[in-house]
C-alpha cells in the first residue's frame, strides 16, 4: 500500500469517528467491509417535519482523489429539489478538493430543510414506496428512508388486546446477508404463537439501528390457532410491492405456522429488478430451513 493510501484510509477512518460521535444515533454503519454509512438528517431535534438519509460510499480514493458515491433518500426529494441539492454537494466537493467534507455535506442538507421547514412549503408525504419500478419510471434513485415500522407496530396494537399479559419475547435467529450489486438482504426469523409476540419481535428488531435503518423490512407471519383449526396470518411489504405476499405465499407451499420472518433489504444504488425477489425468498428460505 502506497503511502498516500495509507494516508487515505487513515484519513476516513478519522473522518468516520468524528462523524459517529458527532451524530450519534443517526449516524447508522450500513456495511463496514464496503465503507456504506448512512446519515438521518432533520430540520430540528423535536418534531421533525422534514428528514432525509444520506447514503454514501468512500471509494479508496478518498478524500485525496474521489469524491465519496451518495444517494439522497426521501419521498419527498425529486425533479428540481433532487437537483439543486445535489448540485450543491458538487459545489462543496470542488471547493475543498482533497479535504474530508461528509460533515459540510451533513450540515448543507440540514441547512436546506430548515429552510424548507421555516418557509410555507407544504408538509412532506411520508408514504412509502418501492425505489424499484420494473418498468423504469425515471425515478430510479429516490428511495424512502422513513421506515414505517411506527405504522405496522400502530397497526398491530389494534390486533392484540391490550388486557393480555406481556408475553416474554421470543428467541430471534438472524440469517446469513446476500449482498448484489450493493443492495443487502438478511432475513430474521423468531418463533411465534400470537399477534402480541409479532408486535414484541417488530419492536426489538426495530431497537437495532441498523436494522431501523433498513430500506425495507418486509415480513410476514403464520400461527395456527388449534381451537378454530385456522391460520392467523398477515403480511407487510414496507414499500417493496407485493414483497410480504410473496413471502407469506413462500411460507405457505413450506407448510410453515407459527413463525414470523422479516426480511431487511439495505439498497445500494442499483436496480436489481426481479432478482431482489429472488433474494428476498432465498434469505428467507435459508433461515427458515435453518
Amino acid at each position: 500500500m502506497a503511502a498516500s493510501d495509507t494516508e487515505g484510509a487513515q484519513q476516513q477512518i478519522d473522518e468516520i469517528e468524528a462523524l459517529s460521535s458527532i451524530y450519534g444515533d443517526d449516524w447508522c454503519v450500513v456495511d463496514e467491509d464496503e465503507k456504506i454509512y448512512c446519515i438521518k438528517i432533520s430540520d430540528c431535534l423535536d418534531q421533525p417535519k422534514w428528514t432525509l438519509c444520506l447514503q454514501v460510499i468512500l471509494p479508496p480514493g478518498y478524500p485525496a482523489a474521489e469524491p465519496p458515491i451518495y444517494q439522497l433518500n426521501a419521498p419527498w426529494l425529486r425533479g428540481q429539489d433532487y437537483t439543486e441539492l445535489a448540485n450543491s454537494l458538487e459545489e462543496i466537493y470542488v471547493q475543498n478538493l482533497g479535504e474530508s467534507i461528509l460533515y459540510l455535506w451533513v450540515e448543507k442538507i440540514r441547512e436546506v430543510l430548515i429552510e424548507k421547514a421555516q418557509s410555507s412549503d407544504p408538509e412532506p408525504d411520508i408514504k412509502k414506496t418501492t425505489e424499484e419500478v420494473d418498468e423504469d419510471d425515471g425515478d430510479d434513485f429516490l428511495l424512502d428512508y422513513k421506515p414505517i415500522q411506527e405504522d405496522q407496530i400502530k397497526m398491530l396494537n389494534c390486533m392484540t388486546s391490550e388486557s393480555q399479559e406481556d408475553e416474554e419475547l421470543p428467541p430471534i435467529h438472524h440469517g446469513n446477508p446476500i449482498t448484489d450489486r450493493r443492495s443487502t438482504f438478511q432475513a430474521h426469523l423468531a418463533p411465534v404463537v400470537t399477534t402480541r409476540q409479532v408486535k414484541r419481535v417488530l419492536e426489538k428488531l426495530y431497537e437495532n439501528k441498523k436494522i431501523a435503518s433498513a430500506t425495507h423490512n418486509i415480513y410476514a407471519y403464520r400461527i395456527y390457532c388449534e381451537d378454530k383449526q385456522t391460520f392467523l396470518q398477515d403480511c407487510e411489504d414496507d414499500g417493496e410491492t407485493a414483497a410480504g405476499g410473496r413471502l407469506l405465499h413462500l411460507m405457505q407451499i413450506l407448510n410453515v405456522h407459527n413463525v414470523l420472518v422479516v426480511v431487511s433489504r439495505w439498497y445500494g444504488g442499483i436496480l436489481l429488478g426481479p432478482d431482489r425477489f429472488k433474494h428476498i425468498n432465498n434469505c428467507a428460505r435459508n433461515v427458515l430451513v435453518e
